[in-house]
């Protein structure tokens, strides 16, 4: 072993002594990954593709602590490349410039590909893309781009297009707690079970952060008695790792809690939504957890009786991510609000329901033949079937035709309510001499 290797050996094993707990318990080997398992479990597409080393460039889009990291560099010792990790919001053309010619050289010299992973993929821009692409076309690199935002917006058209997505779900609670265990074990410790239930629940999925809390516990605990025992973590300990921002947490008020945020404001309560509102933020609820319920909500109790529901809850999601606490407090305040004021109607869900049963229950019929492509073999013309009517032409700028296979023609999904602005949807929709809506 040359100086230099000598040095980096020694270098990298004292980085490892004093890392965080979630990086020295990284799992090193697919079987050692926890979650993911439509991915990397036994029949799981990047398992295969890794062993077969026939991995392309990707995408992991995934909320923080659902391993994303991790799997980019797991993935790249099961298929042998050179994992060279980057971060978006760190590195310029320069620096990718030179990864990209340290993975030529690797590969001349030693046969090696190499696997570069680009943390907050999201951030880079159009020069480093630039120079980054050509070598992701000719496979001199595997790229695996790592975000939390919705790539489809935020991942720019020519590296989406290069790429496979591949979606990382939060880690199930069954998870998190095989993870927690572990890393007990690591540390010849132990826990009580309601230390336990509160680490998992608190942490919401992300496993990043119920290490780090652990970490901090550990680091508070009393020194064992006797010493060989190894420190307890207890339910006041995992309290005061995180600031007491647990008091709503625990095997079932969290559940409890977001669901009686989500039935006041459909009641139509603003002052019983805020209550609950400030009780789980001043407890240290995760605000971007509220935002996703209330944008859910937007939907489905308020619909289409007030289409800007579904724009409010959006934009106070947003508002969380540039924003934060605790002055996206305010933002989620007004998104209650506006949400418990506004009329209701469940119909849009209803008719989804409706529709979703008809496909999963009934004979999936063709497409009319006047609706398909025309450039598809499918379409070719028949004798004696009608042709599509093009509704722009019409004075009133709609007419009726056949749009759903003869199967489920006549099956009325949708009906809305006479609340808010679905009242004039209605109108709208079936106006006409002597109309009226359809009644299932």
């Amino acid at each position: 072993m040359s100086p230099a290797d000598l040095f980096a050996a020694r270098r990298e094993e004292a980085l490892r002594s004093r890392a965080p707990l979630a990086a020295r318990l990284r799992p090193r080997s697919l079987d050692e990954v926890v979650g993911q398992r439509h991915l990397v479990g036994t029949d799981g597409p990047l398992r295969a593709l890794a062993q077969a080393d026939r991995l392309g460039s990707a995408i992991f889009w995934g909320p923080p602590g659902s391993g994303k990291t991790t799997l980019a560099r797991v993935l790249a010792e099961t298929s042998a490349k050179a994992f060279v990790p980057l971060s978006a919001t760190a590195s310029g053309v320069k620096e990718v410039r030179a990864a990209l010619e340290d993975a030529e050289r690797r590969l001349g010299e030693q046969g090696q590909g190499t696997l570069l992973f680009i943390d907050e993929v999201h951030r880079f821009n159009k020069a480093q893309q630039d120079v980054l692409l050509p070598a992701v076309e000719d496979g001199l690199v595997v790229l695996i781009g790592a975000t939390t935002e919705n790539p489809f917006f935020e991942v720019n058209a020519p590296l989406m297009s290069r790429s496979t997505l591949w979606r990382l779900e939060p880690l199930a609670d069954a998870d998190l707690a095989v993870v927690v265990a572990r890393a007990l074990e690591a540390e010849g410790a132990s826990a009580e079970e309601e230390a336990l239930e509160l680490l998992v629940a608190s942490a919401a999925g992300d496993a990043r952060s119920a290490l780090n809390t652990l970490e901090v516990a550990l680091a508070l605990a009393p020194a064992a008695v006797p010493p060989t025992s190894g420190p307890v973590v207890t339910r006041d300990l995992v309290v005061a790792a995180r600031d007491r921002r647990v008091f709503h947490q625990g095997v079932s008020e969290h559940y409890d809690q977001i669901s009686a945020l989500i039935k006041s404001v459909r009641g139509s309560d603003p002052d019983a939504g805020l209550y609950w509102l400030a009780r789980m933020l001043e407890a240290g609820e995760d605000p971007r957890f509220l935002a996703r319920r209330l944008v859910v909500l937007a939907s489905e109790d308020v619909g289409l009786a007030d289409p800007m529901a579904l724009v409010v809850a959006d934009a106070a999601s947003r508002a969380v991510e540039v924003v934060g606490l605790p002055e996206a407090a305010l933002n989620l305040a007004e998104c209650v609000v506006y949400l418990a004021s506004a009329p209701k109607s469940n119909r849009v869900t209803v008719a989804l329901a409706r529709a979703l049963d008809d496909v999963r229950s009934g004979p999936r019929g063709e497409v009319p033949n006047h609706l398909r492509d025309p450039r598809s073999p499918n379409a070719a013309a028949r004798l004696g079937e009608p042709t599509y009517r093009y509704p722009h032409d019409e004075a009133a700028g709609h007419l009726d035709q056949q749009y759903r296979p003869a199967e489920v023609e006549g099956h009325v999904y949708y009906e809305p309510s006479e609340h808010g602005a679905e009242a004039e949807l209605a109108d709208r929709r079936w106006r006409g001499p002597g109309a009226a809506p359809p009644r299932r």
